[in-house]
């Protein structure tokens, strides 16, 4: 496990995630997805799961308060999905609109957020980090 964490920058791009600078896993991949998604379902810890599309205006208007939360909350996993590249796994969470950000611990989802309301997403990670 430790060396997802000491892997070359080269090895990070063929994994199809990348990490931005604010904290927030992209993925590229549903296989990807699925392996990260399979390695934490059983930790407590709080994944922020954002459901946004490229052409989605409001989801590149808030895009850089979910990094500023990341980087703030770093005890909650920040991952990033486009529901076109990622129908699939979009599909899997009932992901109709966007940007839709769905909280989930022990691979269960325990709060889910349409729009982009930065207020209520703060507000429901320090919920939820906390329980």
């Amino acid at each position: 496990m430790g060396s997802l964490f000491s892997a070359p920058a080269a090895d990070a791009a063929e994994d199809s995630s990348s990490a931005d600078h604010g904290g927030v896993t992209t993925f590229h991949s549903s296989a990807r997805w699925q392996l990260h998604f399979n390695s934490i379902k059983d930790s407590s810890q709080l994944m922020v799961i954002d459901f946004a599309a490229s052409w989605c205006g409001p989801c590149k208007l808030i895009e850089p308060e979910v990094k500023a939360m990341a980087a703030k909350f770093t005890d909650v996993q920040f991952a990033k999905i486009d529901v076109d590249e990622l129908s699939d796994v979009a599909q899997g969470f009932g992901i109709h609109a966007m940007p839709t950000f769905v909280l989930v611990k022990k691979g269960q989802e325990v709060d889910r957020i349409v729009g982009a309301k930065k207020e209520e997403l703060q507000k429901k990670i320090e919920k939820h980090r906390a329980t």
